[in-house]
């Protein structure tokens, strides 16, 4: 027999973040996220709950776990878009409906007794998280930003009455020599007919102090209106300064401002951890963190984490200035390809940008949505 129960002792929260360490203990398409990070969603303090709720319930059969899921009120997301919805998010399980149709009335039953009227998901407190259920390209690595999930998956949550809303593409991006020269030449007039410029500092802690916060203004203004989003707050921002600091070499991060000094766009990259996390289950261990650092230092891949652009300049030549700026890196750094993560398919301008590139699309997420 099926019982599901919320996660309530120190016991129950290493078994929630365990579990999948061991689900996909031999899966090699598998990154595990950082599991000091992880721990974090159980701190009274954890930055997102200033604006949210969240549960966290474990399936268990005769003593074993077969199943975790967590369910979330992300409560500035509703408010912003005049819904009534909780999230599920952090779903992992055997290959069981009865296990899946346990897990999911226990979230959908919270999200009730709180005046809901929806449920979707895979989506995290915000899309600085991993979302998104993976359809297609299982045969792929995942990159650090984004989780992997065994195929069945999909099975299990429309067999629960959930069904498609919206879906995100993956792609590889390598330079096009074709049309390189072409796009070198266009960014340059741009660049000289609006007077822009990229911002230039010493050191990654220079480039936070001197454009932090136009960064992340530039952020909430460019993905106000996508699915999902919401507005950074502080602890949020502290956050990202955080990472930043550990993984982010200004070779890989650039920020387009006016004769004003007011931005234009932004481009953040990371270099690509997914193959020094591998088999480490999110500890850091020395090997690990040697892995961990050379790849840092000596990426091969990049992954595409934030590009941004200004609304008011979307239609004045922008896009071509960040090709030929992705351009420039990936060949003055020998990176193999760009892994862009997560792309609306019906977002239209980032579709358009990634058509000037050898473009390979690797991949395929959703998110779910269900009446309750």
């Amino acid at each position: 027999m099926i019982t599901v129960r919320e996660v309530s002792s120190k016991r129950d929260q290493r078994e929630f973040l365990n579990f999948p360490l061991r689900l996909y203990e031999n899966e090699p398409n598998f990154v595990p996220p950082l599991y000091g990070d992880e721990k974090k969603i159980f701190r009274p303090d954890y930055i997102y709950y200033d604006t949210s709720e969240a549960v966290y319930f474990l399936a268990e059969e005769d003593g074993k776990t077969v199943g975790r899921i967590s369910g979330i009120l992300q409560k500035a997301s509703n408010e912003k878009r005049g819904e009534k919805r909780i999230r599920f998010t952090r779903f992992d399980a055997v290959d069981r409906q009865e296990v899946a149709d346990a897990l999911f009335k226990a979230v959908e039953d919270w999200g009730r007794a709180k005046g809901m009227t929806e449920i979707c998901g895979p989506l995290g407190f915000s899309d600085l998280e991993r979302e998104g259920l993976l359809v297609e390209g299982f045969e792929y690595l995942a990159t650090f930003e984004e989780q992997y999930n065994y195929p069945y998956y999909g099975r299990l949550i429309e067999d629960c009455g959930f069904v498609k809303e919206v879906d995100w593409t993956e792609s590889r991006l390598k330079p096009d020599p074709a049309c390189a020269g072409q796009i070198e030449r266009l960014a340059a007039k741009y660049m000289e007919r609006y007077r822009l410029h990229w911002g230039q500092a010493k050191n990654t802690s220079d480039f936070i102090n001197k454009y932090g916060g136009k960064f992340f203004e530039l952020i909430d203004k460019s993905y106000a209106k996508l699915y999902g989003t919401v507005d950074l707050t502080k602890g949020m921002k502290d956050m990202l300064i955080s990472n930043f600091k550990l993984v982010i070499k200004l070779d890989y991060v650039g920020i387009l401002l006016d004769e004003n000094e007011a931005p234009v766009a932004i481009g953040l990259c990371f270099p690509a951890m997914a193959d020094a996390l591998v088999g480490s289950g999110g500890h850091l261990y020395p090997l690990t963190l040697v892995k961990l650092l050379y790849a840092i230092n000596h990426p091969k891949v990049i992954d595409l984490a934030l590009i941004g652009v200004d609304p008011e300049w979307a239609n004045r030549g922008v896009s071509v200035i960040i090709i030929d700026m992705l351009n420039h890196m990936m060949a003055e750094k020998n990176i193999e390809y760009a892994e862009t993560n997560l792309n609306l398919e019906d977002n239209h301008a980032i579709n358009n940008l990634w058509k000037r590139f050898d473009r390979f699309q690797h991949k395929r997420r959703r998110s779910y949505v269900k009446k309750l």
